[in-house]
C-alpha cells in the first residue's frame, strides 16, 4: 500500500522530504523516482539506518501525506 502511495505522491512530497532529510539532493530524489525499495537504500545510504528503520521513517513520512 505505501509503496504505491510513494509513487503516486511522489512529486507532491519531495519538497518535504528534503525538509525531513536534508543530505537528500535533487539528484538523489531524480534517481528514487518514487519507489520504495530505492528511497529505502538511499536514507540506509545516507544516514546510517538500518533496514527496518529506513522503512519506518518513509512508512511515517507516507502516512503524514496521505492526507492529499
Amino acid at each position: 500500500m505505501h509503496r504505491d502511495i510513494l509513487n503516486n505522491k511522489w512529486k507532491a512530497m519531495r519538497p518535504q522530504l528534503k525538509v525531513t532529510w536534508s543530505k537528500l539532493t535533487d539528484d538523489d530524489l531524480d534517481r528514487v523516482a518514487g519507489r520504495f525499495s530505492k528511497f529505502v537504500d538511499l536514507l540506509k545510504e545516507k544516514y546510517g539506518y538500518s533496514q527496518e528503520r529506513a522503512e519506518e521513517e518513509v512508512d511515517r513520512q507516507i502516512d503524514a501525506h496521505e492526507i492529499f
